[in-house]
């Protein structure tokens, strides 16, 4: 197995040739800053993937920011008899807020500052409104694995009970500003779904296990891709309603937002767990270090690179530096033991890496 930082992959998606894509900046072109400001590449260093978080007591397995300096990441301790994990970083601190509980946490996104979703374990959701966390009623007792949200008055869950088809499944709830209702699909396959996105509130991708992906559009659920994958399909994002990704395992599907999708899996030497895309850039994620990066149309092997902890959810920032986050999520529970909660940023300058408990 070939290792080594940016080695550019041959392969090409067909499906993204026509795209443009932003490439990197100049060496001594402006570069947003997380704090808003201007540096230079000069200034900064090249762009490079830092750690920094690490040594959690749980892991980390979702990231999402209403800006580079609003970042939230959350997860838990899987079992291992910690509190639920819930970091915000305002542009200079980290800083370990406290929801209550002991659930692990799957998924966070929102709208902005003032309306973020936190979603995981027994059916938990949890809102913050800028000042505090609520605690809503799900109606479901299966994980939540995650959510996505278009506006405060409309929102998506999903989740079910993995390699059990004895739990709750086929879970898709949607709340309307008033509370959570479940959402029928047409044809249940008595399938865990994993994540939930969508380009505009009525064009809206749900994937699960033994790769389902169901697309909502005029109100409707239909089935797409249907064989395509080969195992389960644990994120799908998208940079636009034509440029589509869905990812797990060896399983990398492009989808063109016609109900077309293709499969490659030449480029993963590991499973892979997230996908995140924006402004035509996209990051892949997974286990053993793997990090890919889509540049100029290209698909770029950071595998090797620190941190080497397994990753499991992936962000694509305002400014186009990517994020990942993890920890030891994929080991068996034991009382006690930490998980190694890790967060990890390639773009240009560093981060801070504070942490207040």
């Amino acid at each position: 197995m070939r290792r080594g930082r940016g080695r550019r992959l041959g392969l090409l998606i067909a499906s993204l040739a026509a795209v443009a894509i932003t490439g990197c900046p100049g060496d001594d072109e402006a570069t947003p800053n997380v704090d808003g400001g201007t540096v230079t590449d000069a200034e900064a260093g090249a762009p490079e993937w830092k750690t920094v978080l690490e040594g959690l007591d749980g892991s980390l397995l979702s990231i999402w920011g209403a800006s580079p300096s609003d970042v939230w990441t959350v997860g838990g301790s899987l079992g291992n008899g910690f509190s639920s994990l819930v970091l915000r970083f305002d542009g200079t601190t980290w800083k370990r807020l406290s929801p209550g509980r002991d659930e692990t946490y799957w998924w966070v996104h929102g709208t902005s500052a003032s309306d973020v979703w936190l979603v995981g374990e027994k059916g938990r959701i949890t809102h913050w409104d800028g000042s505090a966390f609520r605690e809503d009623a799900s109606g479901t007792t299966a994980t939540l694995f995650g959510a996505f949200a278009f506006a405060p008055d409309d929102v998506w869950a999903v989740g079910g009970t993995p390699d059990q088809g004895g739990g709750p499944n086929d879970v898709v709830l949607h709340f309307d500003g008033a509370g959570w209702k479940p959402e029928p699909l047409p044809s249940p396959t008595n399938a865990a779904l994993f994540k939930v996105w969508g380009p505009t509130r009525d064009d809206v991708y749900v994937v699960g296990e033994n790769g389902v992906i169901w697309h909502r559009t005029g109100g409707a659920w239909k089935r797409e891709g249907e064989g395509v994958a080969k195992g389960r399909l644990t994120t799908v994002a998208g940079c636009s309603a034509t440029q589509l990704f869905a990812v797990g395992g060896r399983d990398l599907l492009t989808g063109d937002g016609k109900g077309g999708w293709t499969r490659s899996d030449q480029l993963l030497v590991n499973d892979v767990n997230g996908v995140a895309c924006a402004g035509g850039k996209a990051v892949i994620v997974g286990g053993g270090s793997l990090k890919l990066r889509l540049e100029s149309g290209a698909w770029v092997d950071d595998f090797g690179s620190k941190p080497f902890e397994d990753l499991h959810g992936a962000w694509v920032d305002q400014t186009g530096a990517f994020w990942g986050v993890g920890g030891k999520f994929a080991a068996a529970a034991r009382p006690g033991a930490t998980r190694n909660g890790t967060v990890a940023r390639y773009g240009p300058g560093d981060v801070p890496g504070t942490l207040v408990q």
